[in-house]
């Protein structure tokens, strides 16, 4: 029988392994609360949050500018940020590049793409891009990782598409399989970007509209909703976010901020900075109706840094 000394002993020993393993399973917010943190996303720098993204299409940026983007990022709430894959940057850039983000709590995605990549004949081009991610996931350290993998294919734009569309749509959903399938096995989220319009047009074959099928595949949608105006921005998305709710899926909302010859109504580039949060803060009231909504994302970096204020 254990004397009262040696149950004291091991009743304290019981309180210490049970509070080192909640202490593993949380972490303190800054108001000193306790929250769960998700293995994964500690791992891979993506936390249960909205998404406040922009793209940097010149990633040459991350060389000598590094500071000054996440400067810019952190003075406008930017959490995710859609980095383009160049090999002329080397690996050691990317890996700096992300460990000063992940210390801001900014997640990276590795994004790339072209119209072409919705055609057969661009495997090649696609299986390199996500031989470059592997062979870099698989060398980088926990904190140097890469987020998750952010696409911008838009096949619509390619000449192809206006002889056969149907070919095109086919061969794009055969590139998005083997893509999607290839960062399941990396274990890595992957989304894309798509226009709002895409619901006008049907999987060949099919009655499903091939935004459905888009949202269906991938883990989450970037809706290029390119309006200046909350209402406008809101009904351009809103089937959209209607779409991925009933599928458990997640819509971050695109707008512009680069001069357009499509109309002054595509961009916030004519109204400025402060006009352009104003009019989000009113999408948000209304997109937060639906549980698909997960933030917004700026395009690009280099023009809404410019934007007027």
């Amino acid at each position: 029988m254990k004397t009262k000394k040696e149950l004291r002993f091991i009743l304290l020993m019981s309180c210490l392994v049970l509070c080192l393993s909640t202490a593993c399973s949380t972490r303190v917010d800054a108001v000193g609360s306790v929250e769960p943190v998700d293995s994964y996303a500690t791992i891979h720098g993506k936390l249960d949050r909205p998404v406040r993204g922009t793209w940097v299409w010149d990633t040459t940026q991350i060389r000598n500018n590094a500071q000054d983007i996440l400067t810019f990022a952190k003075a406008n709430n930017i959490n995710t940020i859609y980095l383009q894959m160049n090999r002329d940057i080397k690996i050691p850039e990317y890996k700096n590049f992300i460990r000063l983000a992940r210390g801001q709590n900014i997640a990276v995605d590795i994004m790339d793409g072209r119209s072409a990549w919705g055609l057969t004949e661009s495997r090649e081009q696609i299986a390199s891009f996500m031989d470059w991610i592997e062979a870099y996931q698989a060398q980088a350290l926990a904190n140097e990782k890469f987020a998750g993998i952010h696409l911008d294919i838009e096949p619509h734009v390619h000449p192809q598409w206006k002889i056969n569309q149907a070919s095109v749509i086919t061969q794009w959903q055969g590139n998005v399989n083997y893509i999607v399938d290839r960062a399941a096995r990396m274990k890595m989220p992957v989304a894309a970007d798509l226009p709002f319009w895409l619901d006008n047009y049907k999987i060949p074959g099919s009655t499903m509209a091939v935004s459905s099928w888009m949202i269906r595949k991938f883990d989450s949608i970037t809706i290029m909703a390119y309006r200046d105006t909350a209402a406008a921005i809101y009904n351009v998305a809103k089937d959209e976010l209607i779409d991925a709710a009933s599928v458990g899926k997640k819509i971050s909302i695109a707008v512009e901020t680069k001069q357009s010859k499509e109309g002054d109504f595509i961009t916030f580039y004519e109204e400025g900075d402060a006009y352009m949060e104003e009019q989000l803060k009113l999408v948000e009231k209304m997109a937060s109706a639906h549980t698909s909504f997960n933030g917004f994302s700026v395009h690009e970096y280099s023009s809404w840094k410019t934007l007027r204020k």
